[in-house]
């Protein structure tokens, strides 16, 4: 019998980042900047009030919208080119449903390019 035990976890949780680094390293940039974008996309819709409960949860907070879809538009615009346009399409398509939403929900518009993403992408009218 044996007096050793193999513990294959370490006690300060190390094999946890590494199986979480090994994991990252087998996931392709694409995906990872789509997954980022999404998230981006799925925060900022909650917060231009596009929840179903946002009006009783009181999610609709537009100024953490603005930063979220800035963010978002930053992203797209400066991966675009690597993540080619199938991706890309879509991450535009979702950011200026976004920045519409965004607009719909102002009481006080911002002028034309002035929008939140919109010094990335341009005016969206």
């Amino acid at each position: 019998m044996s007096t050793t035990s193999e513990n294959t976890t370490a006690p300060d949780g190390a094999d946890g980042v590494d199986d979480a680094t090994r994991d990252i390293a087998d996931v392709a940039a694409v995906e990872v900047i789509t997954t980022a974008a999404v998230h981006l996309m799925s925060a900022a819709a909650v917060k231009c009030g596009l929840a179903d409960d946002a009006e009783e949860g009181g999610h609709l907070d537009l100024d953490e919208a603005r930063k979220l879809i800035n963010a978002l538009a930053a992203l797209v615009v400066a991966a675009a080119p690597d993540i080619g346009n199938q991706h890309a399409r879509s991450l535009r398509d979702g950011l200026r449903s976004l920045q519409l939403a965004f607009r719909e929900a102002s009481v006080i518009p911002d002028a034309p390019g002035e929008g939140p993403g919109e010094k990335y992408t341009g005016s969206v009218i």
